[in-house]
């Protein structure tokens, strides 16, 4: 309920209509996060090391891959370019689902998915912090309200989850 109340706060902002594209790209995007958090658990319990993440870059280079390709062309084998993906790759993706896939090998998808939903304060406390960016009292409530239930919800998972 606490973090039903931050959404609607959140509405608040929008005067309060729902865009119905919006809504299915929202459940969408919660079917996927979902998804990705079981199919992470399974791949860190069936996977040592860094095979499980190997696989899965594997799988989304060729999925990316081609996309990129159709848009930039050779501009795509420049050393500065190919430099700056490693990068890239390294920061938004290695790194990141490296700690998810050690992570889903500790605690339990449900705990996951829960610790999951703190990231949209945090992305909040980095604009506010690195952009200079503002929320209003009413969103800085409602994100409050969303880490709230999460940090309930993860208190009270018994560990045999």
């Amino acid at each position: 309920m606490l973090a039903a109340g931050g959404v609607i706060l959140l509405m608040e902002g929008s005067g309060g209509e729902l865009d119905p594209v919006g809504l299915l790209f929202a459940l969408a995007a919660g079917a996927c996060w979902g998804l990705y958090i079981l199919v992470g658990a399974a791949l860190g319990r069936h996977t040592t090391e860094g095979n499980g993440l190997a696989l899965g870059m594997a799988v989304a280079a060729l999925v990316a891959v081609p996309f990129g390709v159709a848009g930039s062309g050779t501009a795509l084998i420049q050393p500065w370019v190919l430099i700056a993906g490693l990068g890239v790759a390294l920061l938004s993706s290695v790194i990141p689902y490296s700690l998810d896939l050690e992570a889903l090998r500790k605690i339990p998808p449900r705990v996951f998915g829960i610790l999951m939903s703190l990231e949209p304060a945090m992305a909040a406390l980095i604009g506010l912090i690195v952009l200079q960016e503002s929320l209003r009292v009413s969103q800085w409530i409602a994100v409050l309200c969303v880490v709230a239930a999460s940090a309930g919800a993860a208190r009270g998972t018994r560990p045999d989850m």
